[in-house]
């Protein structure tokens, strides 16, 4: 692969890449170090492939939401389209706010207001602040 061919390419696709690459043109790479080498590249290419797909993992797909059900207010649905067609990216959140394992953080509003988690945003400069009693309806529903 040249140098012009990798222009756009994430490090991920990088190395997947890389590791084929290397794969169809030597193949007495695989010959001269037998099984050991093999499961070696096998576990890099897995690890390469999991990689880009972390970031997916518990992502709110399209058409699909993200609801927390437990909120005294009423439930709170999370739809990433809508923060998508405001030009929000999933890593503008993940993981600098919010980490990609689920239920890792016990939100309240306290905290909200406080200015973490959904609060770094919706603090009446960037989004809707979550103080103001006016706003508990666009994401609390009864």
């Amino acid at each position: 692969m040249g140098k012009e061919d990798t222009v756009g390419l994430s490090v991920d696709e990088l190395v997947v890449s890389f590791l084929l690459e290397r794969c169809h043109q030597d193949i007495e790479f695989f010959r001269k170090g037998g099984e050991k080498r093999m499961r070696i590249l096998t576990i890099l290419l897995t690890i390469a492939i999991a990689m880009m797909f972390v970031g997916s993992a518990l992502a709110v797909g399209p058409g699909k939401t993200l609801e927390y059900p437990d909120g005294a207010m009423g439930k709170v649905t999370f739809d990433g389209k809508i923060h998508a067609d405001k030009g929000l990216k999933c890593n503008d959140c993940h993981t600098k706010i919010f980490q990609m394992k689920k239920g890792a953080a016990k939100m309240t509003m306290a905290d909200i207001n406080g200015g973490k988690f959904c609060g770094e945003c919706h603090n009446g400069t960037k989004a809707f602040a979550t103080k103001e009693a006016a706003n508990c309806g666009k994401c609390h529903k009864k």
